[in-house]
């Protein structure tokens, strides 16, 4: 069974839909028949993206507008544009990220564009589109791009670490939100990538790298967890199997209960306990 929102005549929009993920989930989206909208800043990326969703798909309807996710006013005229030509929004895929690299001292200019993309663009957009969803009645499907950086948070790249756990929240309370409204037929899912190669990650790299999945691949993983009902969907990778990414963020919770130094997984005096933890986790198979 499929998500009920996924269906042919359906409106998706898709923020950050030029390139990598949220391009493979626009051309996933066009494949089952969806209206596609394509929102992403750059008149020419648009335009080849679009190109792109309707050379894989023919009979789909796609259409694009400029749009940066950290101006609410550009969200706002997005979400109108779908209702004056559609009536509504369906799908809802807040997707629009940057990854410019950060530092915990760094340029405050960088920590605020991060947050501002990144974070502010999935607030807007479920503010933007959202109620509206809510208030048709029917079906409908909101997917926040979170990351494995905002779960486990790494060293290094704070901005980044932390506007994605913001996602992790604003995604958990809005599915709350959502299952608390009488009749409310929206859902919303938080998807979790591994590592995937886009140009967001390639950092000057042009082969992709063995352990790295395509967007491809992560969206099939995505539309899958979708028809599933899953709200975390937690993706693997040619490096990192589930099992895996399951004892590291197991470990990182553990760093709470157990009163162990901040991000202990990485601290020297905890290496050894965690190759254990992480040994003891595995299928016998493995």
């Amino acid at each position: 069974m499929s998500h009920p929102a996924l269906v042919p005549g359906a409106v998706a929009v898709v923020t950050g839909g030029a390139s990598g993920i949220g391009l493979a989930a626009a051309t996933a989206f066009a494949h089952r028949g969806l209206v596609v909208c394509i929102a992403d800043v750059g008149d020419d990326r648009l335009a080849e993206a679009a190109a792109a969703v309707r050379a894989a798909a023919p009979d789909t309807t796609v259409l694009t507008q400029v749009t940066d996710v950290s101006r609410r006013e550009d969200v706002d005229a997005l979400a109108a544009a779908m209702h004056a030509r559609f009536g509504g929004t369906d799908v809802l895929m807040n997707n629009a990220g940057v990854q410019p690299g950060s530092r915990m001292f760094g340029a405050e200019a960088v920590w605020q564009r991060v947050l501002d993309v990144n974070l502010w663009g999935v607030i807007h957009g479920c503010q933007a589109f959202v109620p509206a969803m809510i208030a048709r009645g029917r079906p409908g499907l909101v997917v926040n791009t979170g990351s494995k950086q905002g779960i486990t948070t790494p060293p290094g790249d704070p901005a980044y670490n932390v506007s994605k756990a913001g996602v992790k929240v604003v995604t958990e309370m809005l599915a709350h939100e959502l299952r608390s409204i009488e009749g409310c037929a929206v859902t919303a899912h938080l998807l979790i990538p591994g590592f995937v190669f886009t140009p967001l990650t390639a950092r000057g790299r042009t082969e992709m790298p063995p352990g790295a999945w395509t967007p491809e691949q992560t969206v099939a993983s995505m539309m899958h967890h979708l028809d599933a009902g899953d709200f975390y969907i937690l993706c693997p990778d040619n490096e990192v199997p589930r099992a895996l990414d399951e004892r590291r963020i197991l470990w990182a919770a553990g760093d709470i209960v157990e009163n162990r130094p901040a991000l202990s997984r990485w601290h020297p005096d905890h290496a050894e306990a965690f190759a254990a933890f992480v040994k003891a986790g595995r299928p016998p198979s493995s």
